[in-house]
């Protein structure tokens, strides 16, 4: 019999970013899903990258044909159905066993890009391997120079496209959720959180039957004893390097023949030095809130450092985006694109390839219905006069 199919159950029990967010601090322990969903310190950060979303207005035009929108783009001349990247986010395996593995699946199927991150519970050669695409990788500045330019090499081997260098952590934020809970890679048993943790019978299963998390791409380099939990924020603390210059961007620039990607902007003089060392992209963030806490909102950042460079290279945004329409209101404000990380792992932890695949399809109708409603048809029509800007 004809007419529209049944939704499937996850689309029928799931409408938002934030139903993904509820379910999968239902399937984690605690000390899991703060790892994922916490910030530093008062979480002020985090706080103020959803406030600003909420300030900025939206301002539809009427009477505009609109009865085809078109959500693809291209981002550093990579064509995407729409204007979504998901992000780099260490230990995915954390929410599910090799966790990267179906988010980047997921991605691929929707037809945006995927960036691995060099703090991966899978290595970066299986990622490539297992899920052929356009992805994108992710580098820190270790204190290791070798075990830096390995990764760029490891990198540019396994055929990925963009090189994503995080620039905002000379050292690691104070996460105090994680301090609290003791966090340990990979997730131990203690008699603290052991009732917690036996009540989440799924996740220990797939935990179970999964490889240990660690840090594969650097598996190596892991404290002595290797097979032991080690503390999460000293052995990162120990590899980050507070030394790292311009100078090293221009190393980096030297290795690296792809389009290179500096993540970790808020001011618009580092945004000017981005690109006179050669940077082909920004991304505008403050790291989910999860260093520097108190750090601007990256949507009050954005117009400012578009203005400034917005004409020399590309600009993307993270931090925050939780809805189709704060995409629109980045798009208007001048990025490119945005990238996402809590709300994918959201749903990786919640339905695994199915979840990631369900939080782009929500982003993406929600962006897709915004458009219509703004009276736009292309995601190139999204600009300032779309937006209306609340600086309470």
């Amino acid at each position: 019999m004809g007419g529209i199919p049944a939704p499937t159950t996850m689309q029928a029990m799931v409408l938002t970013i934030e139903d993904l967010r509820r379910q999968s601090r239902r399937r984690l322990p605690r000390a899991v899903f703060d790892f994922i969903d916490g910030a530093a310190e008062d979480e002020l950060t985090l706080r103020r990258n959803r406030e600003a979303f909420e300030r900025a207005a939206l301002v539809p035009r009427v009477l505009v044909d609109v009865h085809e929108v078109d959500l693809a783009t291209t981002v550093l001349g990579q064509r995407l159905a729409a204007p979504l990247l998901l992000a780099p986010t260490g230990l995915c395996g954390m929410a599910t066993s090799c966790g990267e593995i179906p988010a980047a699946r997921a991605a691929v199927a929707a037809g945006v890009a995927f960036t691995a991150s060099c703090m991966s519970s899978v290595t970066l050669e299986e990622i490539a391997g297992r899920v052929p695409g356009e992805h994108w990788f992710q580098l820190y500045v270790w204190r290791d120079r070798a075990i830096t330019r390995s990764l760029v090499e490891r990198a540019a081997a396994a055929g990925y496209r963009v090189l994503v260098v995080t620039v905002d952590t000379p050292v690691l934020g104070r996460r105090e959720r994680d301090l609290r809970n003791g966090a340990t890679i990979p997730p131990r048993i203690t008699v603290r959180n052991a009732l917690d943790t036996l009540r989440r019978p799924r996740w220990l299963l797939a935990m179970a039957r999964g490889p240990r998390v660690t840090f594969a791409n650097v598996s190596g380099d892991a404290p002595a004893g290797g097979v032991r939990p080690f503390a999460l924020s000293p052995y990162v603390n120990g590899l980050f390097d507070p030394a790292v210059t311009w100078d090293d961007l221009d190393w980096l620039r030297g290795l690296w023949r792809g389009p290179l990607v500096v993540k970790g902007v808020l001011s618009t003089e580092d945004a000017r030095l981005a690109a006179d060392h050669g940077a082909d992209a920004i991304v505008v963030s403050n790291h989910g809130g999860r260093q520097l806490d108190g750090a601007p909102a990256t949507l009050d950042a954005l117009p400012a450092i578009a203005d400034r460079v917005g004409g020399r290279l590309e600009i993307l945004l993270d931090g925050g985006v939780r809805r189709g329409a704060d995409v629109a209101r980045a798009l208007a404000l001048g990025a490119r694109a945005c990238m996402i990380g809590r709300p994918y792992l959201y749903g990786l932890a919640a339905g695994g390839e199915a979840g990631v695949a369900r939080v782009i399809e929500i982003l993406t109708a929600e962006l897709r219905r915004v458009l219509a409603l703004l009276g736009c048809t292309r995601v190139e029509d999204v600009g300032p006069a779309c937006v209306r800007l609340d600086r309470r």
